[in-house]
């Protein structure tokens, strides 16, 4: 997979149509700057829509679910088994992102890019590429040419939604053992000790999460994972669904998408997909801040301001999808308030 050319078919934000949106917030009824990042988040929507005229009236959540070998070494709290399980619930819309999904007006696509077990779900999309990682605490958890090709799926699963009037997308994922793998992506492509991007999870004991942090340091000693190449980084030691969730970001860029990042793993995707792709960055939009450590590291270097800070920590998609209805209301003061003008001032 050529990246510059993929870089390439990435245009900057459309600088003129986030100056109109911005100069619109400044002439409307209410003290200048007073929604805060709310104002700022519809400016960039602006810029990433290439129109002030911003709309999200069509918006998914991306689920992307895959499995990981590396919970053989006793890094999650559940077994492995509980990934297709969930997924399905996930795909029947039973699960919690589902339920704040409706209240979102939010549709749910739940893909499999690498479960070891199928969902027992009509509607999961089917983009499996292998029955989950091999354990990275032995040698790398997938080939180069899985990673791009789970790279190539996010991409291509942004050009479908385009397709289908898709205008702006949440980012989910499932798979058990994955906070272990974006830890490890984390520390790597960060630079940073192990100790400060690992965390419990799913709520691993103090013991637990000792084991898991030897794990993601046994896997980063053996494999070596090169940080200035994110594509060796993504392939040693992470997992189908960060890479899919990468290439969903890269995605939209290049079809002008919005995509709202979620959690730790789903940052640790965004930290992947600018690191490939440096206009990557043009489309992200940051919902919260994760619990785990390694979340806010990797949302300062991405320069990404989420909007809640609600210690929120499931994951699938649900802190992205809270943060629509916010976004909802910043759109409808946008339009419908009245302008200084109007009230003669």
């Amino acid at each position: 997979m050529d990246f510059q050319t993929l870089e390439n078919d990435i245009k900057p934000l459309d600088k003129a149509a986030m100056e109109t949106a911005r100069a619109h917030w400044n002439g409307i009824a209410k003290p200048v700057g007073s929604l805060g990042q709310l104002e700022n988040i519809v400016c960039s929507l602006a810029g990433i829509r290439r129109t002030p005229d911003v709309r999200i009236d069509r918006r998914a959540v991306l689920v992307l679910c895959a499995d990981n070998g590396v919970v053989a070494q006793g890094v999650a709290s559940t077994p492995q088994d509980i990934t297709a399980v969930m997924a399905g619930f996930i795909a029947r819309g039973r699960s919690t992102v589902g339920i704040m999904a409706k209240q979102a007006h939010a549709d749910v696509i739940a893909v499999d890019v690498g479960m070891c077990r199928r969902a027992d779900a009509p509607s999961m999309l089917d983009r499996h590429i292998l029955d989950g990682t091999a354990d990275m605490t032995e040698g790398p958890a997938m080939s180069r040419a899985q990673a791009e090709q789970a790279i190539r799926t996010g991409v291509d699963l942004v050009r479908d939604c385009e397709a289908n009037g898709y205008q702006i997308l949440a980012t989910g994922e499932m798979g058990i053992g994955n906070t272990t793998t974006s830890s490890a992506v984390a520390s790597v492509l960060l630079k940073r000790p192990v100790d400060t991007t690992t965390g419990p999870g799913a709520g691993l004991d103090p013991e637990g999460l000792e084991r898991k942090r030897r794990a993601i340091q046994r896997a980063i000693d053996i494999n070596k994972p090169d940080p200035d190449d994110p594509l060796d980084v993504l392939s040693k030691v992470g997992g189908f669904d960060i890479a899919a969730m990468a290439g969903v970001f890269i995605g939209g860029a290049m079809y002008d998408i919005p995509v709202i990042v979620d959690g730790v793993i789903s940052a640790t995707a965004a930290l992947a997909a600018a690191s490939l792709c440096a206009g990557a960055r043009n489309c992200m939009l940051a919902s919260h801040i994760s619990e785990e450590p390694a979340s806010g590291r990797i949302l300062e270097k991405l320069n990404l301001s989420p909007v809640l800070r609600a210690q929120m920590r499931l994951g699938e998609g649900t802190g992205a999808v809270a943060v629509l209805p916010l976004i909802d209301m910043a759109l409808s003061v946008y339009r419908e308030l009245m302008t200084f003008e109007d009230i003669g001032m």
